[in-house]
């Protein structure tokens, strides 16, 4: 799974949700939360344990055994370990080691992580402006986006970075050359590439500038019929979600149906699972989380307004849809507002909170569950899809030239006498379906269902 540099501003505790290794702080909305929910505990820039209150009678004493103990392993490493250890050093990795014990999503962020954890929840860093995939020990350009140094620069998908200031990339050197692809606003950095198919080396001298990432996109698949991608859940993607696609609306008018893909969405902002679940629904329940202290237990529900005005919707998962994403998958499934696709999601069913210890030091910690409307715990578990499809790719059967495939081709046939002119009786939309099918074939199977539903709604409905 792709790892996310992430990150937030830290002046409030922050519940989270997100894949394993990708958690991101959610600015909890007002008009979000029913009237009563309990709201996250604000805590000063430098917290103590202190400030995280036990519940009634749950006060336990440290044993002093527990304590000689470890006073004496930690004499132990320092003395007798193979080579000379620091204090701080060792410090952090017994809050390392305590936090990482309690579930893999708790762990310790010193700066570093916490400017990763800002950079995922804002969708914005300092760089080039591309995204790029470790292959064979290197480095190829998946895309760049518009309007940054690599787009202007001529970069193009499918190139690769043979040097980055001068250094070859190679096997042993690829995770420090990648972090070299960023750097702070104005710095220049050096690069070799290579296109596609090409065997001609180019030098590109290049500024880094602050990019900001979209996590949605929309487009007609074909007319009438809308695609929704959302690939993580980010400050802005409920917003963003309710711009692009009051655009196509408006540009094509109200889609018959639309795709919601959260395939390998590792997940993200919980209010933005909430305020994205919302632009679906008229009503009901989105999602409910709990835990031991009181400002863990939280109830969110849907607004009048649903920006498909009740078209078919569905939703493509797979096994990388986790927590945020499955929170969407569950509200709108349990909600009855659209069919899940795919297969089972990941299974991530647990709330962090970020504590703040001081400026550049925080702990993540699970503090709650959440829960789908109808009460289910997808921890563990995932959500099972309403129609199971098999991760596959299709090709195109191959077939023999035909003389003749239709009566048009028979000699003498008689003529449609209502037939227009300049129409083409084989454009019959299967060229089209069998285009989707090779490249996406959950997407296909998805579109064919959706035109199936749209059938069926009453004319009435089809507003």
């Amino acid at each position: 799974m792709r790892l996310f540099p992430s990150g937030a501003p830290l002046g409030l505790a922050a519940l989270l949700l997100a894949a394993p290794f990708l958690l991101a702080t959610p600015k909890l909305c007002a008009q979000n939360a029913p009237a009563g929910a309990a709201a996250p505990v604000e805590l000063p820039a430098a917290t103590s344990s202190a400030a995280v209150p036990a519940t009634a009678g749950s006060v336990d004493q440290v044993d002093l055994d527990d304590i000689r103990n470890f006073s004496r392993v930690y004499e132990v490493v320092r003395q007798a370990y193979v080579e000379k250890v620091d204090d701080k050093t060792l410090m952090k990795a017994a809050i390392t080691g305590m936090l990482s014990g309690l579930d893999p999503h708790s762990e310790y962020l010193d700066k570093d992580g916490l400017v990763q954890l800002n950079e995922d929840t804002t969708g914005e860093y300092s760089g080039l402006g591309i995204e790029v995939l470790q292959v064979d020990g290197g480095l190829r350009i998946v895309s760049p986006i518009d309007d940054t140094p690599a787009a202007r620069a001529g970069i193009k998908p499918g190139d690769s970075i043979v040097k980055i200031n001068g250094t070859v990339v190679d096997a042993q050197n690829v995770d420090e050359m990648f972090k070299q692809l960023r750097g702070k606003p104005g710095s220049k950095v050096d690069l070799t590439i290579v296109h596609q198919n090409s065997d001609k080396l180019i030098d590109l001298h290049l500024v880094r500038e602050n990019i900001a990432i979209s996590s949605v996109k929309v487009r007609e698949l074909e007319p009438g019929y809308a695609y929704v991608r959302i690939s993580q859940f980010q400050n802005d993607t409920a917003g963003d979600l309710e711009k692009k696609l009051g655009q196509l609306i408006a540009k094509n008018g109200a889609p018959k149906g639309a795709v919601l893909d959260l395939r390998n969405n590792p997940g993200g902002l919980l209010t933005a699972a909430v305020g994205v679940s919302d632009d679906f629904l008229d009503a009901g329940t989105i999602v409910t989380t709990r835990g031991r202290l009181q400002d863990a237990n939280m109830s969110f529900k849907a607004h009048a307004g649903d920006q498909l005005d009740g078209a078919p919707l569905i939703v493509l998962t797979n096994n990388g849809t986790a927590s945020a994403a499955e929170i969407v998958s569950g509200a709108l499934k349990d909600n009855r507002r659209a069919l899940i696709m795919g297969q089972r999601t990941f299974g991530k069913g647990v709330v962090q909170t970020v504590l703040p210890l001081d400026a550049d030091h925080a702990v993540k910690i699970t503090t709650a569950r959440y829960y789908t409307p109808n009460g289910t715990s997808i921890q563990a578990e995932g959500i099972k899809p309403d129609i199971a499809l098999a991760d596959l790719t299709v090709n195109e059967s191959d077939r023999g030239p035909a003389l003749i495939s239709s009566e048009a081709d028979l000699p003498n046939h008689l003529a449609n006498e209502k037939a227009r002119a300049g129409t083409d009786i084989n454009d019959d939309g299967s060229a089209a379906d069998a285009k989707l099918a090779t490249s996406d074939y959950a997407l296909a199977q998805a579109l064919n269902v959706l035109k199936g539903m749209a059938l069926r709604q009453p004319a009435a409905a089809r507003r």
